[in-house]
């Protein structure tokens, strides 16, 4: 096997070969392992495989496979971190990442705007497990500075909220988290492995749902969790092979493949979902478009700073709350409604039905997670289709 790991290579030459591992038989496409166990030469082998298993050696495929391990070294290559352990699902490699770190009477600072499922962890696992979890707003450097404590022992926050996109300036709160000794995890979907060095701005860890521009065509689950070599093999791998959140080695493969093609179908969708922003920014019937790639977003400066392009996500928010947003989803013609997100197809969601909708109205206002707010996700369709089937759906809903 050629070690393909530590090369100067760009990213996109990365994403395609880095983590690569042959078998005898010489493939050009990567071998796909289905197998849940690995047969030992002799008694003294297994034994010694059980005391300590090699770079290339396995014992069961819930503690690691070869397909896996070549999605792990290739997505780390991509992060630019030293290692990385892949989950069943993006909110495994969430869980994973924050549970296996933390303990009872730990101190845990998050911005609040975050996708449902990663409120629950915070607020209702780690909670129920006796860990204090400070929620802050995202944007204001001052709450994190207050919230942040000598015992916090981490800091979470989506470098671009789900579904608002507030952008989280993540070289000032990893400063201001070392500091205080705290680790840095951030989940890094919406800006994608493809538009920004969230290592090199300062996080420890940084998290994905695979699931999403990773696969990016709506087929497997997967998550994804990259940091150092110590939290990934000493601290995440013991905690997440013995409660079985890793990935199948079919996910692995999937996803494999889908990342020799992820830098250019992310750049294909944000340069779409850049046309879009600009095409519906003051159209009749919407109250606002917030896209970070806009001069209008709040945060476009430092969205600008630390990323590449402005992502694949739009926020639209209807004029007439529930009742003009639901007349709008049920006129599209192409784009699908669905509660995904990064994928070839287009798709648009209704936030406060569905994805955030065990929040309270409260909750939900705080987070500016309005009846109104519509969430859309560009996919690799023609850019004048899809805003030709946008302005017909808002017509359609006046």
């Amino acid at each position: 096997m050629k070690d393909t790991t530590a090369r100067p290579w760009k990213p996109r030459t990365r994403a395609v070969h880095a983590g690569t591992r042959r078998s005898q038989y010489g493939e050009v496409s990567e071998a796909l392992f289905l197998t849940q166990g690995f047969v030992y030469d002799t008694a003294e082998q297994a034994e010694a495989r059980f005391v300590e298993a090699g770079e290339d050696e396995f014992i069961y495929a819930r503690y690691g496979n070869p397909t896996v391990r070549m999605f792990e070294d290739r997505i780390a290559a991509l992060e630019g971190t030293e290692d990385a352990f892949a989950t069943a699902s993006g909110m495994a490699a969430v869980n994973g990442a924050l549970t296996s770190m933390l303990r009872a009477g730990d101190h845990v600072v998050s911005a609040k705007a975050l996708f449902g499922s990663c409120l629950y962890i915070l607020e209702e696992v780690l909670a129920r497990f006796g860990v204090e979890v400070t929620f802050v707003d995202g944007t204001d450097l001052d709450q994190w500075k207050a919230a942040i404590r000598p015992d916090t022992r981490a800091v979470f926050f989506e470098s671009i909220s789900n579904p608002v996109l507030e952008v989280i300036d993540i070289a000032s709160v990893s400063k201001l988290a070392h500091a205080a000794g705290a680790l840095v995890i951030v989940d890094n979907v919406f800006a994608t492995p493809v538009f920004q060095d969230t290592i090199g701005l300062g996080a420890d860890v940084v998290v994905y749902s695979a699931t999403k521009h990773i696969d990016g065509q709506g087929r497997v689950l997967g998550g994804v969790i990259c940091g150092s070599r110590a939290f990934i093999r000493d601290t995440v791998e013991p905690y997440l092979k013995h409660t079985g959140g890793s990935m199948s080695p079919f996910n692995a493969w999937v996803l494999l493949k889908s990342l020799e093609t992820v830098d250019l179908r992310c750049r294909a969708q944000a340069a779409t979902a850049l046309t879009l922003a600009r095409g519906l920014e003051g159209a009749s019937g919407l109250r606002r478009v917030v896209y970070p790639g806009l001069p209008s977003h709040p945060q476009h400066a430092l969205a600008m700073r630390q990323m590449e392009l402005g992502g694949t996500v739009l926020a639209l928010e209807m004029q007439g709350g529930r009742d003009a947003a639901f007349r709008m989803l049920n006129a599209l013609e192409i784009i699908t409604i669905s509660n995904n997100l990064g994928d070839a197809k287009s798709i648009i969601t209704h936030p406060a039905t569905t994805t955030h909708q065990r929040l309270s109205d409260d909750q939900r206002a705080v987070l500016g997670i309005s009846d109104g707010v519509l969430r859309l996700s560009v996919g690799l369709e023609d850019a004048d289709d899809l805003l030709a089937d946008l302005r017909q759906a808002l017509a359609a809903a006046r």
